[in-house]
């Protein structure tokens, strides 16, 4: 479908095209394949279909979504060029509204939603996460975004949060001029008591995690080495593992306090530069000044010596006049000079 936003006719025609074709759809909502009705939901977005048009695709979407591929919920996040995520609006509703169908069919078969996820619920929390991950890189894909989408899921949900952890790190490593209070935003979706081994491995040595993050696993771990629960077949080479691993993570934790506060003292140092340059150049100043000083007196020196009688060693005063005599009150006995 092509689309000249120019073209006022053309988006009009298209519009009234696409909102026909959705009207003459089966009642059966999983008649249709699914990556059609994403396409379709697509293409409503981008002409700006009737609200009622969109929903129609929704529900579609919804009943069917532990089918729905991480392709095709791309489908319907990009714009036609594929460099602009869509209003993820559409997004939110679907997901929202399969979880509500499953809600309301725990209640019926008299379960416990938050404790008890059916086999689609798993399908659909792994799905979600890995969408995430997909669409993570993005610029405008604000935190907001992010676990709006990311709390649509259930806790319960997800067996392990592996899918979810790997999200936020693509997610950080895409926004590296988030604070720390941003970075504990991010990753409050996520459980880190779920991680398995091998995450808590990686995040316990992940500098863009924030430091209460890596804190909740190394003590996460300490607890499963002093009740002796492990969830590796050599129990021995686990725990080994676990202690040089957490070993290993509190002196990288150390290394980046010593790094921040260096960084700090240089910070420091360059407010103030401008002060010191100024002392140095007063003290350069002075010493320039204290050199013309020296200098000065040592020319004196060497003129009031050449104006000393007893320079030459002679001490007969007779060939003095008077008048210069009487001015000498105490013969000098040797050079004047200032070193």
């Amino acid at each position: 479908m092509s689309y000249n936003p120019g073209d006022c006719d053309m988006y009009a025609r298209e519009r009234e095209l696409l909102q026909s074709i959705v009207s003459l759809l089966p009642s059966e909502k999983a008649a249709l394949p699914i990556n059609f009705i994403c396409c379709l939901l697509r293409a409503a977005i981008f002409v700006r279909a009737s609200n009622s048009c969109k929903n129609e695709l929704e529900k579609r979407i919804s009943v069917i979504l532990e089918h729905v591929t991480v392709d095709n919920l791309l489908v319907m996040s990009f714009t036609y060029d594929g460099e602009k995520l869509l209003d993820l609006d559409s997004i939110r509703r679907i997901i929202s509204g399969f979880m509500e169908k499953e809600k309301n069919m725990a209640v019926f078969s008299g379960g416990d939603f938050k404790e008890t996820c059916s086999a689609a619920m798993h399908r659909v929390a792994k799905t979600v996460d890995s969408y995430l991950g997909e669409i993570a890189t993005y610029p405008e894909f604000t935190i907001s975004k992010f676990n709006g989408i990311a709390i649509l899921v259930p806790k319960g949900a997800r067996k392990v949060d592996d899918d979810i952890y790997r999200a936020i790190d693509i997610y950080l490593k895409a926004h590296p001029n988030l604070d720390e209070i941003e970075r504990e935003k991010v990753c409050s979706v996520m459980d880190p008591l779920k991680l398995s081994y091998e995450a808590r491995l990686h995040a316990s040595q992940n500098k863009r995690l924030p430091v209460q993050i890596v804190l909740h696993t190394l003590y996460y771990d300490q607890l499963k080495l002093r009740s002796g629960a492990d969830d590796q077949p050599d129990a021995a080479a686990t725990r080994s593992g676990l202690q040089s691993d957490a070993s290993l993570a509190r002196e990288n934790e150390a290394l980046r306090s010593e790094l921040t506060k260096m960084k700090l003292h240089i910070s420091d140092m360059q407010k103030n530069k401008g002060s010191s340059a100024k002392r140095i150049s007063a003290g350069a100043a002075a010493a320039t000044s204290g050199s013309r000083k020296h200098t000065f007196f040592s020319s004196m020196s060497k003129t009031l010596g050449k104006l000393n009688p007893f320079k030459h060693g002679s001490k007969d005063t007779s060939h003095i006049d008077d008048s210069i005599a009487v001015g000498i009150t105490k013969p000098r006995r040797r050079r004047f000079s200032i070193s």
